[in-house]
C-alpha cells in the first residue's frame, strides 16, 4: 500500500471519526410530553402576572431532558460563552435569546428534520410541572427544593453538571433551579387575561422575552414551575441558559 493511499484512508478515517464525536455530542436526549389539559398559572402567588389561573390545553411535543450544555454549544457555535467554564457538561450560560436563535439555525442545519427550537411558555411550564403525571408540586419534581434544584443556598454561587439532581415526574432534569431558561414568548404582564386556550404562543409582539425556571444565584421564590421572568433579547447573563423543544 503506497502512502497515498494509506492518506487517503486515513483521512476517511479521520473525518469519519469526527462525524462520529459531533453525533453524539449534539444528540438531544428528548422526553416526549403528552399533549393535555392544565391550570396555567399561580392562585396562591402575589405577582400579578402569573394570574388569572386559567385553562391550557397543549398538543404532544418532546423537551430536552437537560439543559443544553456548553460542550453541545461549543460543537456547533465554536467558542464557549459561559462564564463558568472549564465543565463541558454543564450547561450553556451567558447567552442572548438572540445568539439562541443562531444556535438553534446552526443545529438544524447539521440535523435535518428535528427543527429544533425553544418552547412557549405555556410548554415549558406544562413540562416543569409534570405534564399528564402531575403532582402539583411548587418546585418542578417536589416540594423540597434541595433535592431538585441548584439555587442559592447549595450551589456556591455557580453551575453545576445538568443532572445532578433529583427529576420531576416525566423525567425531565434543572427545570428548577441551575439556570434560568429562555422560553420563546414575547413577554406581557396581562397576557394570562386574553391567553389562546390552545397552544399559547403568548403575546404578538413586546420588549422583553419570557425565561423561567430560576437559578443557582436565586432563592426558591425564583425556582417555583409557575413564576415568570423576562429580559430584553440581546441579554446575556451568567444564570441564563436554556433546552430546546421539538414537535
Amino acid at each position: 500500500m503506497n502512502s497515498l493511499v494509506r492518506g487517503l484512508i486515513a483521512g476517511i478515517f479521520c473525518c469519519f471519526s469526527a462525524n462520529l464525536v459531533t453525533a453524539q455530542v449534539l444528540k438531544m436526549d428528548m422526553v416526549v410530553v403528552d399533549g393535555g389539559s392544565f391550570k396555567m398559572g399561580c392562585p396562591k402567588c402575589t405577582a400579578m402576572d402569573s394570574r388569572p389561573v386559567h385553562n391550557v390545553t397543549l398538543s404532544t411535543f418532546s423537551i430536552g431532558k437537560y439543559e443544553v450544555t456548553q460542550q453541545q454549544w461549543v460543537t456547533v457555535m465554536g467558542k464557549n460563552p459561559s462564564n463558568h467554564t472549564d465543565c463541558d457538561q454543564c450547561p450553556v450560560e451567558n447567552v442572548s435569546y438572540d445568539d439562541i436563535q443562531e444556535f438553534i439555525k446552526k443545529l438544524n442545519l447539521i440535523n435535518p428534520g428535528k427543527n429544533y427550537r425553544l418552547p412557549t411558555e405555556a410548554e415549558w411550564e406544562y413540562a416543569a410541572s409534570g405534564g399528564v403525571k402531575t403532582h402539583g408540586y411548587s418546585y418542578s419534581g417536589g416540594n423540597n427544593i434541595k433535592d431538585l434544584a441548584w439555587y442559592r443556598e447549595d450551589s456556591k454561587n455557580e453551575s453545576h453538571p445538568v443532572g445532578g439532581k433529583q427529576p420531576n415526574e416525566l423525567g425531565i432534569y434543572d427545570m428548577s433551579g441551575n439556570v434560568r431558561e429562555w422560553c420563546s414568548d414575547f413577554y406581557d404582564a396581562r397576557y394570562y387575561k386574553h391567553s389562546a386556550a390552545k397552544n399559547p404562543k403568548g403575546a404578538d409582539t413586546g420588549k422583553y422575552i419570557v425565561y423561567r425556571g430560576g437559578s443557582f444565584s436565586e432563592g426558591p421564590n425564583s425556582c417555583f414551575t409557575t413564576a415568570r421572568f423576562n429580559e430584553y433579547p440581546g441579554s446575556r447573563s451568567f444564570f441564563t441558559g436554556f433546552r430546546l423543544v421539538a414537535n
